[in-house]
């Protein structure tokens, strides 16, 4: 069966060039021009296995219908790639704490987003193939179906990359992960995101884990380490 890709682009002419082109390698591709009809085709049609998303779009801003389709129960998991005339370091980055997989700038090369978008596919279809739903340690749960985390009954706002970060950490724990393992794994190696964006991210994630903060440890030199004991 096709995979089925959505497109969320206001550019009437750049939407139906991804579209055709897309249609001619076998995908099933559907086309809105704004973030109103781009909710009513997520949330009451057919659940794409792609979505295709500007991040400026006339009625809602991308990274927050970005930050609905993560927050939404049937659409947690589907990959977005996240399309912008804008390329500054802020806006890529405003991209992915919204939940993005991918980040492409205007004007882009054609085969290159196609070799992304099945990338994306690719990778999201071995995807948490025998991952646990619900990790635990100590005080600290996590929900990895329902995209939710508390530490003892306390509920953490995370948002969706923070959430992320977390899950690879702790289905890792005792594992060292360096920076580049993690930008590898959670960023996939986009090349507008630094080391320095991980130290960030790690930084406010630490922040919100309450009691379990002193769980995320930090190697010096190395990257990051998620245990039960810190300092074992």
């Amino acid at each position: 069966m096709a995979h089925r890709i959505l497109i969320v682009e206001d550019e009437i002419g750049l939407a139906t060039t991804l579209s055709l082109s897309l249609q001619v390698d076998g995908y099933a591709v559907s086309t809105v021009h704004n973030g109103r009809d781009a909710l009513v085709q997520l949330f009451h049609e057919e659940v794409p296995d792609l979505v295709v998303l500007d991040l400026l779009l006339p009625d809602i801003q991308g990274e927050d219908l970005c930050c609905r389709i993560r927050a939404h129960g049937t659409t947690a998991r589907v990959p977005v790639m996240m399309l912008s005339a804008r390329g500054e370091e802020k806006d890529r980055i405003r991209g992915f704490e919204a939940g993005a997989d991918d980040f492409m700038e205007k004007p882009f090369n054609l085969r290159e987003f196609k070799l992304r978008i099945r990338a994306i596919l690719r990778r999201c279809s071995t995807q948490h193939p025998v991952a646990e739903p619900v990790l635990l340690m100590g005080e600290l749960r996590l929900d990895t179906g329902a995209h939710r985390a508390w530490v003892g009954a306390t509920e953490l706002e995370l948002t969706a990359l923070e959430f992320k970060l977390l899950t690879t950490l702790m289905q890792r724990q005792g594992r060292v992960q360096s920076r580049q393992q993690l930008l590898q794994d959670v960023w996939h190696y986009n090349a507008g995101v630094t080391t320095r964006t991980v130290d960030t991210h790690v930084r406010r994630l630490r922040s919100k884990l309450l009691t379990s903060r002193d769980k995320l440890e930090t190697v010096r030199g190395v990257g990051y380490r998620f245990q039960d004991h810190a300092g074992h």
